[in-house]
């Protein structure tokens, strides 16, 4: 079996829940060397239960360490010695107060990348950060959701899940660069970044953004869901040679132009819902892909878990959705999530003659 991209690079984990755990486990996908340092009692996710904590913590060592003692922090100290970067997503407080900065522990190792995945900064404060307040204090949340009703929440972790693979891509970054040092992600400013043209418009053309109806886009017409002779259908027409097609299929005339579509939204509107009207979402689909119109029915997850069999793997007996990074001539070996202190207190093994944070 061919080694993944990052065999060789060791990374240290202090995690709980899942925007970290989500961070290092898409790592360890990719044949990373991951150490999950845990407190006495381990992650607080292996509270929620097996399966929750087995989706985020999969191919990973276990080391149960109390940092709070000085036998703690000597152990980390050994471990950092041999790692190429740590990771830590807790409340600021926390991190300085356990050492888990550069500064703290570039006296184990000069070339070691801390990465700090915290709500709003590690000067900010300890201000609670969990995944729905901020989408609530970022504005996603003001733009989901029909206007008429109140701002709505995604079905799922989309603040956590979002700063997760925006620290990894900090991690690796700076391992890359073959420099130790502090890297900072806050999952404020990783939707804020994400809110990227909303917030553009607004601040380059005071276009304040609003929620419109079945999650129609701001510039594109139609592009949104649509209620069909059965289910919900997505439609996402971007630009004027998928009007064509869509509609010639649908049989509908005029507005040949993005412009004039966005201009007379309304009515374009009311003429692809009275059309899609005289067939169900999945017929649409069938038959709009063909012509390369982006189009979907709506589906629920085990809908699409069904429907895209080749994305689920085993790990440890536990069923679950397989890395979404597809690299040619590597397939990522999917081992079980670690049992607490499985893995002991012991360091990295010594890879003599290797430079730390040397890329493989």
């Amino acid at each position: 079996m061919t080694a993944g991209p990052l065999a060789g690079v060791r990374v240290l984990e202090v995690g709980h829940m899942l925007a970290g755990p989500y961070a290092t486990m898409m790592l360890a996908d990719l044949g990373a060397e991951v150490t999950k340092i845990e407190p006495p009692g381990g992650d607080i996710s292996r509270q929620v239960g097996d399966t929750y904590f087995a989706s985020l913590n999969r191919g990973k060592r276990s080391v149960r360490l109390d940092l709070t003692s000085a036998a703690g922090q000597a152990r980390l100290g050994d471990l950092v010695a041999s790692a190429h970067a740590l990771l830590v997503n807790m409340k600021p407080s926390a991190i300085h107060r356990l050492g888990l900065t550069y500064e703290a522990l570039r006296r184990w190792n000069e070339r070691i990348v801390c990465v700090a995945l915290t709500g709003f900064g590690l000067a900010a404060g300890d201000d609670p950060a969990f995944d729905y307040v901020v989408q609530a204090a970022t504005g996603v949340a003001a733009l989901t959701g029909d206007p008429a009703g109140p701002p709505t929440l995604p079905g799922y972790s989309s603040a956590d899940n979002s700063a997760g693979l925006t620290a990894a891509l900090g991690l690796l970054a700076q391992i890359v660069s073959g420099r130790g040092g502090q890297v900072e992600v806050a999952l404020r400013d990783v939707l804020l970044s994400q809110l990227n043209y909303r917030a553009a418009a607004y601040l380059n053309d005071g276009v304040e953004p609003q929620r419109l109806p079945n999650g129609a886009h701001s510039y594109y017409v139609p592009a949104q869901l649509f209620p069909t002779a059965g289910g919900w259908l997505a439609l996402f027409v971007t630009h004027d040679t998928f009007w064509k097609s869509f509609a010639a299929e649908a049989g509908i005339e005029g507005y040949p132009t993005m412009a004039e579509r966005a201009e007379r939204r309304e009515e374009v509107l009311a003429a692809v819902t009275d059309a899609l009207a005289r067939d169900s979402a999945r017929a649409w689909e069938e038959r709009l892909r063909p012509l390369g119109v982006p189009a979907a029915a709506v589906r629920t997850l085990p809908e699409a878990l069904e429907a895209n069999p080749e994305m689920i793997v085993t790990a440890g007996g536990f069923r679950q959705v397989a890395s979404p990074i597809r690299v040619a001539g590597y397939v990522p070996d999917y081992r079980p999530s670690p049992r607490l202190g499985e893995h002991g207190g012991l360091p990295f093994p010594p890879q003599s003659g290797e430079p730390l944070n040397a890329v493989p």
